[in-house]
C-alpha cells in the first residue's frame, strides 16, 4: 500500500469528498467551469498565457493559477506547486488539453514532428509524477480528431499505453458540443481514465437539449464597441468583452453572399456556428454580414455563462476563446466522471 492509500484510509468522512481538481493546459478554464459546476473543486492550474491565467484568477478566484511552460516547469516543478495548493495524499483528478495545432486537420503543414506533439508525452510523465504524492482517480484529456490520424498514430497509441500503464481504465469518445446544449458544431476527442481499482462504469457524458442556433445565443444582444486607442473594459456596455475590431477590409462592403472564405465565413441564424474562432483576430462574420463576431459574442456561442470574463487584449482573447472547451460540455464529462466514481 503507498502513502497516499494508507492516508487515505485513514481519512474517514473525507473519502466520499469529490478529488479535487489540478488542471493543466488551462487556459480560460472552459474544461475547468464545467467540472466546477458538476460539483468538484478546482484547485491548481496551469498554462503558458499569463492572459489566460488572468482570466482563469478573475473567475476561479479559489484556484492556485500558474503561468508557465510545462515544458520548462517540469513534472517535479507541477508537483512542487501542486502540492503547496493540495495535501499530499489527496485524491485528485487531472484535466486538460494540450495546444491541438500540431494535431489539426486545419494544419495543413502539420507532421509528427511537429514540437508540440511531445506534449501529450509531457501530460503522462506529469501524471506519473503526481501519483508519486498524491490518489490520481482519474485522467481527461481533450484533443482534435487529428490526434487518431494514421501520421500521428504514434502519438496517440503512446498516450493510450502510457495511460493504461499508469494503472487507468480508458474511455475514448469523439464529442460534439451541439449534443450538449452549445450551439456548434465542434467535435473533438475526450480521453476519460479512471483508476482502475475505483472505475465502476465506463465514462458515458450524457446528451443535453439546449441552444441549437445562433440566433438563441446571441440574436438579442446589443450592438457591440468598436475598438479604439485607449478602450478600457469600463468603455463597454453590457459585458466587458462585447467588442470588436472595426471592419476595415473592403470585402466587408461586399454582399454578404460572397463572404464564404476561411477569413471571412459568415454565420446564419437559423444554423448553430462551426468551430468559433481559428487563431489570432480569426473569428467569424457576424450573421449581419457588417463585423466579425464580438469577443462575448464568440464566449456565448461556446457556452459560456454571461457572467464569464476574459482579460487580456484581442487576440489573447479570441486566442482564449478559440482553445476552449465548451463548458456545457465538460459538465456533462464530468458528470460522467463522477457517476463511474461512484460505488
Amino acid at each position: 500500500m503507498t502513502k497516499a492509500q494508507r492516508q487515505r484510509s485513514t481519512s474517514g468522512r473525507k473519502t466520499n469528498k469529490l478529488p479535487k481538481i489540478v488542471s493543466l493546459f488551462s487556459g480560460a478554464g472552459g474544461l475547468d467551469h464545467g467540472f466546477k459546476s458538476a460539483g468538484f473543486e478546482l484547485s491548481a492550474a496551469f498554462d503558458i498565457s499569463p492572459a489566460a491565467i488572468e482570466t482563469h484568477k478573475r473567475n476561479f478566484p479559489g484556484a492556485t493559477a500558474t503561468a508557465g511552460d510545462l515544458s520548462a516547469l517540469g513534472p517535479k516543478g507541477v508537483a512542487s506547486i501542486v502540492k503547496e495548493a493540495v495535501d499530499t495524499g489527496s485524491r485528485i483528478g487531472i484535466i486538460g488539453g494540450p495546444p491541438c495545432q500540431g494535431f489539426s486537420r486545419a494544419n495543413t503543414t502539420a507532421t509528427a514532428s511537429d514540437p508540440r506533439n511531445q506534449l501529450p508525452k509531457l501530460y503522462i510523465e506529469i501524471v506519473r509524477e503526481l501519483q508519486k504524492h498524491f490518489e490520481v482517480e482519474f485522467v481527461v484529456f481533450e484533443n482534435v480528431l487529428g490526434i487518431r490520424d494514421k501520421k500521428h498514430s504514434v502519438a496517440y497509441q503512446n498516450l493510450l499505453s502510457g495511460l493504461r500503464a499508469l494503472g487507468f481504465q480508458i474511455t475514448a469518445k469523439e464529442l460534439c458540443a451541439l449534443d450538449f446544449g452549445v450551439p456548434q458544431t465542434r467535435r473533438r476527442i475526450v480521453l476519460s481514465a479512471i483508476r482502475t481499482e475505483v472505475a465502476k462504469r465506463p465514462v458515458r457524458p450524457r446528451r443535453r437539449r439546449g441552444l441549437a442556433t445562433v440566433q438563441e445565443a446571441i440574436g438579442t444582444l446589443p450592438k457591440p464597441k468598436f475598438f479604439s486607442r485607449g478602450l478600457v473594459p469600463e468603455d463597454i456596455p453590457y459585458h466587458p468583452n462585447h467588442w470588436t475590431m472595426n471592419p476595415v477590409s473592403p470585402r466587408f462592403k461586399m454582399k454578404a453572399a460572397i463572404h464564404n472564405g476561411r477569413c471571412f465565413k459568415q454565420l446564419s441564424w437559423k444554423k448553430p456556428s462551426p468551430t468559433i474562432a481559428f487563431g489570432h483576430r480569426e473569428i467569424y462574420v457576424h450573421p449581419s454580414g457588417t463585423r466579425r463576431l464580438s469577443i462575448f459574442e464568440a464566449m456565448l456561442l461556446q457556452g459560456f455563462p454571461d457572467t464569464f470574463v476574459l482579460k487580456g487584449n484581442l487576440s489573447q482573447q479570441v486566442e482564449q476563446i478559440s482553445n476552449a472547451v465548451p463548458p456545457p460540455l465538460a459538465k456533462s464529462v464530468a458528470a460522467a466522471i463522477r457517476r463511474s466514481l461512484r460505488e
